[in-house]
């Protein structure tokens, strides 16, 4: 570490883009060209360990050599300069990329994908799949009516039938407007925002350490199960909600009240997706031979999109259509990373390391029990409690200065997500660092 963070050559940064954009969400400017692994380098040359990964959107960390390496092929150059609208003029190798990426981890059951730009729109053009076999459903074989035609196009029924999403408070999938309607987060994300009425269940709330609470928790998961409707979105673990788990029974459960309701069940893998929880889907650990209709991607994923059955597929062109539907050389990128994981065994190293994490993360709790609680955690998916607010934003602020970069969520915990190569020692290089600052916190 050479300088404070943000530095002074990020501070003066921050001025200039302040005055072309509201600029104050920004942490620091970083310099890409030496960021290497896990290690993110800022502006003023501070090299610090990143267990956040971009919002945990960097799979096998900064600058890899094996997406080095792809990006110089000569044969690849056309994917990456001739960006082309996917809908209606996809380049010729375009189902043989698909099949190379994102259909060798499709989940199980789910045949078809649309490939999009980001995680909110993957949640937005999922609902309106969901709505539009829902609609096809209800319709039977019947052909649309005149009605439905006219009525459509002044945003009323029944050509825009009153359906809705199910979510659960404390859940975050996006920002655009169907998506903010079932994101219930943080109240700055919705304010001013005109939203739809649609309704919420709450998520449990549980208690730690799990082994120690498990009646209160079954009794908390049953009460969050009593509500139902049409469509329901959920995460695996909420996570810019506040890293809230459930248990494999409580979606068990969850899987069967869609199914018995005859309402397709979404899952969004926009943060939980591509490997961070010891599997390359966080739903595998339910254990279940159906476990989803519909699953969204984005972050990790390179690209964004949904996996859906085939029922869901639309039934006419430019139903779910925009200009890009993602972007092929994301796609090709995304080829490279899988076989990284493979070739590397990534899946198990983030179990691995996320158990050395977690145990570390455990004996710190033990240790200073007025500073952390709450120590939860899958693979590398781990967070804690603090005690408010100040507390948890004045830790990451001095992890920062020490070098570590940690993210926030909920309104008082701090989360990691470190990239697919964060090994078991960068878990205790983090681990002795933390335990220095909570030892001297004040």
């Amino acid at each position: 570490m050479k300088t404070e963070v943000p530095g002074p050559r990020s501070r003066e940064l921050m001025k200039q883009l302040n005055g072309i954009q509201n600029a104050e969400a920004v942490h620091f400017f970083c310099n890409y060209e030496e960021s290497r692994g896990n290690y993110l380098v800022d502006v003023d040359g501070n090299r610090m360990l990143d267990l956040y990964s971009q919002i945990s959107s960097i799979p096998i960390g900064y600058s890899h050599p094996s997406l080095i390496k792809l990006l110089q092929q000569p044969q690849n150059l056309s994917t990456f300069i001739n960006r082309p609208a996917l809908g209606i003029l996809p380049p010729e190798n375009f189902a043989e990329r698909l099949k190379e990426s994102l259909l060798s981890v499709a989940p199980k059951g789910l045949s078809q994908v649309v490939t999009m730009s980001c995680g909110s729109c993957s949640n937005e053009n999922a609902f309106k799949a969901i709505f539009m076999w829902y609609r096809s459903k209800e319709r039977g074989h019947n052909n649309v009516t005149k009605e439905e035609l006219e009525s459509c196009m002044i945003n009323q029924p029944p050509g825009c039938p009153d359906y809705a999403m199910l979510s659960f408070m404390g859940g975050f999938h996006g920002r655009t407007m169907g998506c903010l309607a079932t994101t219930h987060s943080k109240a700055i994300h919705k304010l001013d925002i005109p939203s739809l009425d649609w309704p919420i269940a709450p998520f449990p709330r549980l208690k730690y350490p799990l082994e120690d609470f498990v009646k209160e928790n079954q009794q908390e998961e049953a009460r969050c199960l009593e509500e139902i409707v049409a469509g329901i979105i959920v995460e695996p673990i909420q996570s810019e909600g506040g890293d809230n788990h459930a248990s494999d029974d409580f979606f068990r459960k969850l899987r069967d009240i869609a199914r018995k309701h005859g309402c397709a069940f979404l899952v969004d893998e926009v943060q939980t997706g591509g490997g961070c929880t010891g599997k390359f889907w966080a739903h595998e650990h339910w254990g279940l031979d159906d476990p989803a209709d519909v699953l969204t991607f984005s972050k990790k994923m390179m690209t964004g999109g949904f996996f859906h059955k085939e029922e869901f597929r639309p039934n006419a062109p430019y139903r779910i259509f925009n200009t890009w539907l993602g972007d092929p050389s994301k796609n090709l990128m995304l080829a490279e990373v899988i076989k990284v994981i493979k070739r590397e065994d990534l899946l198990n190293n983030a179990t691995h390391a996320g158990k050395a994490l977690l145990t570390g993360l455990l004996d710190l709790q033990a240790r200073y029990p007025h500073l952390i609680s709450r120590v939860r955690g899958r693979g590398t998916f781990c967070s804690f409690d603090t005690p408010n607010d100040a507390t948890r934003n004045k830790l990451i602020t001095i992890a920062r200065n020490k070098g570590v970069v940690l993210g926030g969520c909920g309104d008082r915990s701090i989360r990691f997500r470190p990239t697919l190569i964060f090994k078991d020692h960068h878990a205790h290089l983090f681990l002795n660092i933390f335990s220095d600052i909570l030892a001297n916190f004040k």
